[in-house]
């Protein structure tokens, strides 16, 4: 039961990310659920030693630990958009 409540947290946390980022038309719900899954892992890595809050990665479904995985997906789209426009 935990996997899904952690599938769908990644899925609504990644759709939120591409809102802000404005990516939203390009990604559907399996990148959207891997965003935000990906971005709350990142934000493990980054974030949370310097916050001292968990992410929805490490069973920490709170709302701060939310606005943490969310910080984490929007900084990895930002990531993955400063790539592609070096790329030209």
């Amino acid at each position: 039961m935990n996997f899904l409540i952690w599938i769908i947290a990644g899925a609504v946390i990644g759709w939120i990310a591409s809102m802000i980022m404005h990516t939203n038309s390009r990604q559907g719900l399996l990148l959207d659920i891997v965003v935000g899954i990906v971005g709350a892992f990142l934000a493990g890595l980054v974030l949370t030693p310097l916050l001292g809050i968990g992410t929805i990665n490490q069973n920490n479904f709170s709302f701060p630990a939310l606005l943490v995985s969310l910080a984490g997906a929007v900084l990895l789209l930002w990531i993955v958009r400063l790539f592609r426009r070096g790329r030209g």
